[in-house]
């Protein structure tokens, strides 16, 4: 069996500094930032969107050595079978099944199926980078879940939490999405759709993290905050051993801090993955003004065990 790839896998809901997090980490020696690795089926294959990089998904020469060493090619993808794959075995409702110890036989032969792509995919960005570690900030939970019932993949799961109701304002939001050569914006949920999700996929995280899978847990807050500290912590997690020179990108003047990024090959996600240069590392907090009052307090109510196992409200956390 060859060696098995290690992988950092960012999981939780979207709109809680997943982006941020896999620039910063993709600036770490060895690391290799790739997007949300589950999209680039649909949007960099079949759509042609663009790559962090700027270029489109099929002109972007780091792509193309990825899906050659992949695949042969990406035009030897079957994307029909990876669709009916990722139906069979890559859902939310399927988690409690994947949870399990032993799946049926037709669901194991199409579980690892599917996760043979993304080994695949994962050895590739690993070799045309060169790089010993590679991001995935895929989020879903239920590729985490896949994922981790592939022994030839390394796999660490960051589980990224933000506050539910920043989270919730942030999906009500109109944000454009300049991946696509037409305009197009990203999904919006209504607030009470939106602490669904939230319940649901950190939920379904900290069932992942029961089931002896690599799992740490880390706060948006935290990061945006104190973003040395805890890209530290993430790269010990992730088994990677830092030199005083390895976070010089990240600098601090006075209580305000900011990255040197550069150009990353990320083939899906937040419009952030095209920033270069120097960046602010800043939290959002418009959804305290922003949000009205009732929309704050449903989402507090209807996310609050979660929230208060995470610190936002409650002993010490931020009031509701």
């Amino acid at each position: 069996m060859s060696e098995a790839v290690r992988v950092i896998y960012l999981g939780g809901l979207g709109r809680s500094g997943s982006t941020l997090l896999e620039r910063l980490l993709g600036e770490l020696p060895g690391v290799c930032a790739g997007g949300e690795l589950v999209h680039m089926w649909q949007r960099g294959i079949s759509d042609n969107e663009r790559c962090g990089c700027g270029e489109q998904f099929g002109a972007c020469g780091f792509w193309t050595q990825v899906g050659k060493t992949a695949f042969g090619g990406w035009d030897r993808i079957n994307q029909a079978r990876v669709g009916y794959l990722r139906a069979s075995v890559d859902r939310t409702r399927l988690i409690p099944a994947l949870s399990r110890r032993a799946l049926p036989a037709r669901m194991q032969a199409d579980l690892a199926e599917y996760t043979g792509y993304y080994l695949s995919v994962y050895r590739a960005i690993a070799e045309a980078s060169g790089s010993g570690i590679v991001v995935d900030s895929s989020k879903h939970a239920s590729l985490a879940f896949c994922l981790s019932r592939c022994p030839e993949i390394d796999l660490r799961v960051i589980h990224l939490v933000r506050d539910s109701r920043a989270v919730a304002y942030s999906w009500s939001t109109r944000v454009a999405r300049p991946d696509a050569g037409t305009s197009s914006y990203m999904t919006i949920y209504p607030p009470v759709r939106a602490a669904g999700h939230w319940n649901a996929q950190n939920g379904a995280l900290q069932v992942l993290a029961r089931r002896n899978s690599r799992v740490l847990r880390l706060r948006y807050e935290d990061l945006v905050s104190a973003p040395e500290e805890t890209l530290r912590l993430a790269a010990t997690f992730a088994g990677l051993a830092l030199d005083e020179r390895s976070l010089a990108f990240v600098s601090r003047d006075g209580g305000t801090h900011s990255a040197r990024l550069r150009e990353a090959h990320t083939a899906s996600g937040n419009p952030m993955r095209f920033a270069t240069g120097t960046i602010s590392i800043s939290g959002d907090e418009r959804w305290r003004t922003a949000m009205p009052g009732r929309q704050r307090r449903t989402v507090t109510a209807l996310t609050l065990p979660l929230l208060r196992s995470y610190g936002y409200v409650g002993r010490g956390g931020q009031a509701a």
